[in-house]
């Protein structure tokens, strides 16, 4: 096997694009599992071109959409592909797959 290749990581399971580490602010606009809108400030830790991990304060459940307003550019649609706590610090993080295929760089 090439060092490079992971076993048992079908291409499904791999980022399309690489993640990269960053830490900037941006605000997410949603609803909760009970359908109560919220709007609050949140942290973005990893990006890729069509994704971001972001730490957020606020029960999500998977597949629901938000819109992203990142301190550059306009606001994205992003849908919740993953909801977990961090084993370290607790805090709760999502994944989102953004929407638009142009990603973080749409127009």
């Amino acid at each position: 096997m090439d060092q490079n290749e992971r076993p048992n990581a079908s291409p499904s399971q791999r980022p399309r694009s690489p993640r990269v580490p960053v830490e900037f602010a941006l605000e997410v606009e949603g609803s909760t599992p009970a359908g109560e809108p919220f709007h609050v400030k949140a942290q973005a830790i990893k990006i890729s071109r069509g994704g971001a991990t972001i730490v957020l304060e606020r029960e999500i459940a998977v597949g629901s959409v938000v819109t992203l307003t990142p301190p550059f550019g306009k606001k994205l649609e992003a849908e919740v592909n993953g909801v977990w706590k961090d084993e370290i610090d607790s805090s709760q993080r999502i994944g989102v797959k953004l929407l638009d295929s142009d990603g973080w760089f749409a127009e």
